[in-house]
């Protein structure tokens, strides 16, 4: 079977990924094992020393460069010892004081908001801690002294989501916001490899993720998640926004099911809609019990419902491993519309406006 019959049928192997892939964002989606390990001999070289700051961690950053701070707040659970905030706008919260550290986190260095709050934080006396391969944020965090862990060059911000993970985990430890990972971060390190040839494209064509592909192919998705997985089901929703530029949404139990669940009255005479639940070992058991029977009550309107469950030991193994499920989903269904996941696209379009 040639490559483009492969692309044609839905073969989501490596030949079939590639004819959409161009630039190759399977290959650093599949190395995440590896940015981890990277991630924290990069932490390692910032020497951040460590700290105290009872106002707790604000983390700082758009898009694909939050995610870090919303896993880290997930990942650490009731080990947190201070807030652990992640902030999405041109400033940082008005309760923060010199008592607070600010990480901000920008890929590129040049995200405009990530700049404004490197900017404000110094104007607040707050500690600052910089996360980033360069840029304006990098030469203005060492024009002010302040700490730069660096990112490795060549990926995009929605594939270095493991250098953001673990730069957001080491700076609430060097704070005294919570407790160190290192060896939790190395055991799911190892982890993630074996998923990587379990749900990877050399793993079977009825696999899980490449099933639930298909399953979402031509359809709305909405992604639920419920505690830990909260911050993955955003994170899942602005893959497929991004790889494979289709509309997704994110919603939170118990919550969507005090409103959002009524709106599933009309979701067959508006489109395709369909929803995934993503759950885990320790979401709360009226919460999993919620999720079947949500499952039911939209099941009739629904183009289809899908439980997808977290796989690991520690509660930053589980999460990491609904990191890696998601992003590999977004490329599988990138695949299946013909999309170039590494294409340019309106938020590209978008800021080429706002810089002009």
């Amino acid at each position: 079977m040639s490559t483009s019959e492969q692309a044609s049928q839905g073969v989501l192997d490596r030949e079939g990924l590639g004819v959409c892939d161009p630039t190759d964002q399977l290959t650093d989606v599949l190395a995440l094992p590896e940015h981890l390990r990277d991630a924290l001999w990069k932490t390692d070289s910032a020497d951040l020393g460590t700290w105290d700051s009872p106002g707790g961690l604000v983390v700082a950053g758009m898009g694909a460069s939050a995610i870090g701070g919303q896993l880290a707040a997930a990942a650490l659970g009731d080990h947190a010892s201070r807030p652990i905030l992640t902030t999405r706008a041109y400033g940082v919260p008005s309760w923060t004081t010199p008592d607070t550290t600010v990480l901000c986190a920008s890929y590129s260095g040049e995200t405009e908001e990530t700049l404004a709050c490197f900017e404000a934080a110094g104007a607040l006396g707050a500690r600052r801690v910089v996360v980033t391969t360069g840029g304006r944020l990098a030469e203005q965090a060492r024009e002010a002294d302040v700490p730069v862990i660096p990112i490795a060059g060549g990926l995009t911000s929605a594939t270095a989501a493991g250098y953001m993970v673990v730069a957001a985990l080491e700076t609430a430890a060097a704070c005294g916001a919570g407790p160190r990972l290192t060896s939790e971060l190395d055991v799911a390190a190892e982890h993630l490899e074996e998923l990587v040839s379990e749900w990877g494209p050399e793993g079977p064509e009825d696999g899980p993720l490449k099933t639930l592909a298909r399953d979402l192919d031509g359809t709305v998705p909405v992604i639920v998640g419920a505690g830990l997985t909260v911050a993955l089901a955003h994170r899942w929703k602005a893959q497929l926004n991004r790889h494979a530029h289709t509309l997704a949404w994110a919603a939170e139990l118990p919550d969507a099911d005090h409103h959002e669940i009524a709106g599933w009255a009309a979701a067959d005479q508006l489109g395709r809609f369909s929803a995934v639940f993503l759950d885990d070992c320790d979401t709360h058991p009226r919460v999993q019990e919620r999720i079947a029977l949500t499952r039911t009550v939209i099941g009739e309107r629904a183009s289809g419902t899908h439980l997808f469950r977290s796989r690991g030991t520690t509660t930053v193994d589980r999460a990491l491993s609904l990191l890696l499920a998601g992003d590999l989903l977004s490329l599988y269904l990138a695949a299946l519309r013909g999309v170039d996941p590494g294409a340019r696209n309106e938020a590209d379009r978008l800021r080429e406006q706002l810089d002009r």
